[in-house]
């Protein structure tokens, strides 16, 4: 698979399947059995984060990206002051964060955890953003702020992909649809063209929307 500039592509399919493995594989936390990862045209046969990240690949994982001992605030500056602070108030604006950037993590919710995370690869403005299970956990409400952020980075030209198993939240910020089953992934279109697909609509979309 891969992520187009401009546009959210969705990685779904069942638990275990292997969707997280798969981005971890994408920005060198794994190392694959075969293949290589090609990052703007460069084929990589042993990618590293911190050597992706500097080319402008934010890896934003399920869990603990925010430093727990340090205010929110702190992780908004460090990036300030190498982007600038406009970037930064466009992200605290976009994802109403005024009132939680002075607390630490472990004062937030998860829902308002997760829309820090998303603020920070929003003010850090990535060329590629990887996204594994971003709505897992979150009401509504957050769902919704997350899903603008999500398409303010692609009309900026920022190429994202999105793993995780709600369903709907994830059809509503997709521009396209990958199934991964069996080991293979299926590009199966924009999120119309996924729900007329049959066996996608049979094997997964049907159970997915039950639990969603």
């Amino acid at each position: 698979m891969w992520a187009t500039p401009g546009r959210i592509t969705v990685l779904l399919g069942r638990n275990g399947c292997g969707k997280t493995t798969l981005l971890r594989i994408a920005c060198g936390l794994l190392r694959p059995d075969y293949g290589v990862v090609i990052y703007q045209g460069e084929r990589l046969l042993r990618p590293k984060l911190w050597k992706l990240a500097r080319r402008g690949l934010f890896f934003l994982p399920e869990r603990d990206l925010l430093h727990r001992s340090v205010k929110c605030a702190d992780h908004f500056n460090a990036i300030a002051q190498q982007h600038g602070d406009d970037q930064v108030k466009q992200a605290l604006g976009l994802l109403r964060l005024g009132d939680l950037v002075d607390r630490k993590p472990r004062q937030l919710s998860g829902g308002e955890r997760r829309r820090i995370e998303v603020g920070l690869a929003l003010a850090r403005q990535p060329a590629c953003l990887l996204a594994d299970e971003p709505f897992m956990g979150i009401m509504p409400n957050d769902a919704e702020l997350l899903q603008q952020a999500f398409s303010a980075l692609a009309d900026q030209g920022t190429a994202i992909i999105l793993t995780g198993h709600e369903v709907r939240s994830l059809l509503n910020a997709a521009d396209d649809i990958v199934w991964h089953t069996a080991g293979t992934t299926h590009v199966l279109g924009d999120p119309e063209q996924a729900r007329r697909h049959d066996q996608f609509r049979r094997e997964y979309l049907a159970g997915a929307l039950i639990g969603d």
